[in-house]
């Protein structure tokens, strides 16, 4: 039997989970007032059918699926609660984006006074393509409700934890991910800045091979992502807060993905830190 999916946004990974969903027979929606002709593009071609206001969205939908930048998170929330709250049947709202428990606290105290579910979800890898899909991992007291949704091709997982547990995860994962991504990009241009970066990479090399072959890979990827982690780090920082130290190194790192992808834009310059990065590792 089909499900009805509304998606919020369309950005590569919205659109791709929404792609997913509808090649495997759900129905999908999303709302494109105020997106670019790029995002309704990708809608588009997605599969996912435009629908004309918050409650045309969400009425008779089983699932809602937010898939924004963290920092856009609790304002969607807002805004879609009068229409959840007008409504006989609510889907089970579902925030699918990189916040922190503390975050998916307050987005939770949001939806849960309209009388639809809230649960906490949390995406780990990129967007669904042929053979693959992120894993989509849920908790609360209502994730059980999203198990369906795991029968339409994406890779979805029931945490048996509170809400925060999903997005505490993320945010664990992420922090070690990126956050290593972060650490290594730092290293290597303070040591090209001191003359001794061959050395370092030979050392490497010969030390540390899987680690060099994880920078390679890593580093370059990063680039074009680097704004969309700023607000990440900072999520990830506040899911920190108790531990001053940790949490202060992360607001650090938000700030060095900020510079990072200040440095992306910059491509005509004639030397910057993407150049140097890319210089070091031998692209």
């Amino acid at each position: 039997m089909g499900i009805i999916v509304a998606v919020m946004a369309q950005g590569t990974m919205g659109a791709g989970v929404g792609k997913r969903l509808s090649e495997r027979g759900a129905q999908v929606r999303t709302l494109l007032s105020g997106r670019s002709e790029a995002s309704a593009g990708r809608a588009g071609a997605a599969g996912m059918k435009a629908a004309a206001d918050e409650r045309e969205l969400l009425a008779g939908a089983d699932y809602f699926l937010s898939i924004l930048p963290p920092d856009q998170a609790e304002a969607l929330a807002s805004r879609l609660a009068p229409a959840l709250q007008s409504l006989p049947r609510k889907p089970v709202y579902v925030d699918c984006n990189a916040v922190s428990p503390q975050t998916a606290a307050r987005i939770a105290a949001i939806v849960e006074p309209t009388g639809a579910d809230f649960v906490d979800g949390g995406i780990i890898g990129g967007p669904p393509r042929e053979g693959y899909s992120p894993a989509i991992y849920a908790s609360g007291p209502a994730a059980g409700r999203t198990k369906p949704i795991g029968d339409f091709g994406i890779d979805w997982r029931i945490i048996d934890g509170p809400v925060g547990a999903a997005s505490g995860l993320k945010m664990s994962y992420a922090g070690i991910t990126k956050g290593t991504t972060a650490i290594a990009a730092a290293m290597l241009l303070g040591a090209a800045r001191f003359g001794c970066a061959e050395a370092l990479i030979a050392e490497l090399s010969s030390s540390q091979p899987e680690m060099l072959k994880r920078m390679q890979r890593g580093i370059p990827g990063m680039y074009d992502k680097a704004y969309r982690w700023v607000g990440e780090m900072e999520e990830i920082s506040d899911f920190l807060d108790a531990n001053a130290p940790s949490s202060d190194m992360y607001r650090g790192i938000a700030r060095l993905y900020e510079y990072l992808a200040a440095e992306a834009e910059d491509a005509p310059a004639a030397d910057n830190a993407i150049k140097t990065l890319d210089r070091v590792l031998g692209r």
